[in-house]
């Protein structure tokens, strides 16, 4: 209710209801804060449920308290070391717990920081091989002016990558993927290796499908190469999905710091994590592999501390939800939080194999992710964009997209099972996934051509 001249005046019955929300343009007075409030709130309601957003990694859900301490910390500005030393001690001890996770072989001697989201992270991993280069280079006598660097990864790659070597030109080569290389083909990637790269990309968790490249064998190649090459590769590893999932259900799986030419691995915070969106983490292995020219020192209780991250003034509210989960869930309750999301992923790919109509590119062994695409041999007339349409009619955002180039004749989808999917309202999704089938089945009218292969629905 709006007060005026002492009398109320319903939201709804206020002239600024009867406005455009979205100006172009401030207006010349303010208006109230209640009316601001719920007019701004309608405006967003047409956007889908973001619990029903199988798209999206970033978690949609955190616990009243997680909430409620964020929101008490929303003003700390985390690059404001001096001004708050106790949240600068809880991303160190952040830091600190990733590293223990991810086996660095000495805790003493890594370093890292949190990032707005992986692709930060991921900014400041290819940073940190760029400037090792070229150093390195310079000193085996090669004109880096001369010479552009490049760096190597799959072509199932995440578009910050992409990102990082337009902004810093670098140049980027793609290993490309096919039906039978369906993440970095290994046997194939030292060919696009050469004095002038700076390191190779594994991903721990590919976008498209939710593949792992095989890190353990490319460490293996690396190791050969710089037993008979004076240029030294080394790894970074690309897990903003698997990094916090797989260290708690394949904790034997060998893919970090225990290898010893991973050299710095980023994760997001904000997918398996279960933090609320954006906040990421880099952790080099030593302190040697991140070049002096990124680090900068700031005041911090008289002193100074170092800062490598691109973003300056941000809140620090991400970073404390993230320490309230690692302090309030331990190894095993992100285990058990894990575990029941796998199941889920499990469940639902199992009652989507039944149909017999899919053919399946993962089935959540990896991460909880469920990915599929049409078999080409069913007869049936409708496509997963149709599929999509249906899905979303029932309130579920499930994308479809084609794989990349040299694979792009395959439209596959992809279901992303988060913490806050539940067995229940796996159930729930698999019991409208099948009527959405019944549906298109019996339609005389569908809408997207057989012969496209457009991305439908955002797969970040």
């Amino acid at each position: 209710m709006l007060k005026n001249n002492n009398q109320d005046i319903p939201v709804f019955g206020s002239l600024f209801s009867d406005e455009e929300v979205l100006l172009s343009s401030l207006r010349t007075e303010p208006i109230s804060s209640n009316i601001a409030y719920r007019l701004l709130k309608d405006q967003l309601i047409d956007e889908g449920n973001a619990r029903q957003n199988l798209a999206t990694f970033c978690q949609t859900y955190m616990e009243p308290e997680a909430s409620l301490l964020m929101s008490e910390t929303m003003e700390k500005n985390a690059i404001d070391k001096s001004e708050y030393p106790q949240t600068a001690e809880v991303e160190k001890a952040c830091v600190a717990i990733l590293s223990d996770l991810w086996q660095a072989p000495d805790k003493l001697h890594t370093i890292g920081t949190s990032t707005v989201g992986s692709s930060e992270a991921c900014m400041l991993a290819g940073l940190a091989m760029k400037f090792r280069w070229r150093k390195l280079a310079a000193e085996r006598g090669i004109d880096v002016k001369m010479c552009q660097p490049n760096l190597v990864i799959s072509s199932g790659y995440q578009v910050c990558w992409e990102k990082f070597c337009v902004y810093w030109d670098v140049e980027l080569r793609e290993v490309p993927m096919d039906k039978t290389h369906l993440n970095l083909d290994t046997d194939r990637v030292l060919d696009y290796v050469d004095e002038n790269t700076i390191g190779i990309v594994g991903i721990l968790g590919i976008t498209y499908t939710g593949k792992f490249d095989d890190i353990l064998k490319l460490d293996s190649i690396v190791s050969e190469y710089n037993q008979h090459n004076t240029h030294q590769l080394v790894i970074h590893v690309d897990a903003a999905s698997g990094g916090m999932f797989t260290p708690f259900v394949e904790p034997d799986r060998l893919w970090d710091f225990r290898l010893e030419n991973v050299v710095s691995i980023n994760t997001s915070g904000h997918k398996y994590g279960l933090v609320y969106p954006g906040v990421g983490w880099i952790i080099w292995r030593d302190k040697k592999y991140l070049p002096e020219e990124l680090i900068f020192e700031v005041s911090y209780l008289g002193g100074s501390m170092p800062t490598m991250a691109i973003n300056f003034s941000r809140s620090a509210s991400q970073i404390i939800g993230q320490y309230y989960n690692f302090y309030r869930f331990g190894f095993n309750g992100y285990l058990d939080i894990h575990l029941r999301t796998q199941e889920v992923a499990k469940d639902i790919a199992s009652a989507i194999e039944e149909t017999q109509l899919f053919e399946m590119y993962n089935t959540g062994e990896t991460i909880p992710i469920v990915c599929y695409a049409l078999k080409k041999d069913t007869g049936i007339q409708w496509t997963l964009y149709d599929l999509a349409d249906r899905l979303q009619m029932r309130g579920w955002q499930v994308p479809a997209y084609p794989l990349p180039k040299n694979l792009d004749d395959i439209v596959v989808q992809r279901i992303v099972c988060r913490a806050d999917l539940g067995k229940n309202r796996g159930i729930a999704f698999i019991n409208d996934f099948k009527e959405c089938i019944e549906e298109l089945n019996q339609a005389h009218i569908l809408f997207h051509d057989k012969r496209n292969k457009d991305t439908y629905g955002f797969t970040h």
